[in-house]
């Protein structure tokens, strides 16, 4: 496939940080015609990235394309753009303004994450004649897609029969056997928009998906059904255990995905270090479910 053959991963591991390898990356797609980058990751990244790009002769880059502006896949940005100034900035109508003035972004990734920020380091502007949101991208037919979820801001990028999905599907590590999945969803998470975005992914019947933590991966549909039956089994799970104290919760949750969930069961095959970078992460992920399971309480409301 021409698509493939012009398409490659570039890991941006964080060698400082345990288990942060084959974790985040960036995807260069390369031709005459056009050039871009989905995700260039935090500012600690950008030097890597940039030489990375030198060494392959990308002398011009037409696009950046964000699918949400987390400190990890977008908080270099206005970095690179020192690099490559003509490039233009493609990201969620909502995220726009979080990049011309970060301030605000960067004081919640540093509330939220605490030191790993720190070791991403801070969000750099971007400079408003640089970025836009655009629903036919480029002179290839690349479509982008409002996908909220994971966060508001959210998107993915359909390029012919393969989805960058972002983080739509979750978190998905690559093991000998079978799948890991992960759902990704820190506070504040909405399970109805979130089915809704994969629904309308799944819709598309995408070849290939690009998980942004991590891989590309196939048959896409495969994936993206998976993570969407995960999010519903998962609120389930958070919904039984909703009256016990967190600490107590979490272990009885967490033991019952184990027995349960078909994909996060292979948690055991993850290398020691990226098992620990996972549990850091599974916290986040129940926080916004558990949110989300109390606000409905509080309300009355059906799921």
């Amino acid at each position: 496939m021409m698509l493939r053959d012009n398409l490659s991963c570039i890991d941006l591991d964080q060698p400082n940080l345990e288990g942060f390898r084959k974790f985040i990356s960036c995807w260069l797609y390369q031709t005459a015609e056009q050039t871009f980058v989905v995700d260039p990751g935090p500012l600690s990244s950008i030097p890597r990235l940039v030489a990375e790009l030198r060494k392959r002769r990308v002398e011009t880059l037409d696009y950046i394309l964000l699918t949400h502006i987390h400190i990890d896949h977008a908080g270099g940005t206005g970095e690179l753009l020192k690099s490559y100034p003509q490039a233009r900035v493609i990201c969620h109508p909502e995220g726009i303004k979080h990049l011309l003035d970060p301030a605000k972004l960067w004081q919640g990734s540093q509330k939220v994450l605490g030191k790993l920020a720190a070791a991403y380091g801070e969000i750099i502007p971007v400079p408003e004649t640089s970025i836009g949101y655009e629903e036919k991208i480029g002179t290839t037919a690349i479509r982008s897609f409002l996908t909220p979820g994971h966060a508001q801001h959210h998107c993915c990028y359909l390029f012919d029969d393969l989805l960058f999905g972002g983080e739509v599907a979750g978190v998905h590590c690559p093991i000998a056997d079978g799948i890991y999945l992960r759902p990704a969803t820190p506070p504040r998470f909405l399970l109805e928009v979130a089915v809704d975005s994969l629904e309308r992914m799944i819709a598309l019947q995408p070849r290939s998906l690009v998980i942004a933590h991590y891989g590309l991966v196939e048959p896409a549909l495969d994936y993206l059904k998976t993570g969407l039956n995960q999010l519903k089994l998962w609120v389930e799970c958070v919904s039984r255990y909703a009256d016990l104290p967190e600490p107590q919760a979490k272990q009885k949750i967490i033991q019952w995905l184990l027995n349960n969930d078909p994909n996060f069961c292979h948690f055991s095959q993850l290398d020691d270090d990226i098992r620990a970078r996972e549990q850091s992460f599974l916290d986040n992920s129940l926080r916004g479910m558990r949110d989300y399971v109390a606000r409905l309480s509080a309300t009355g409301s059906d799921r």
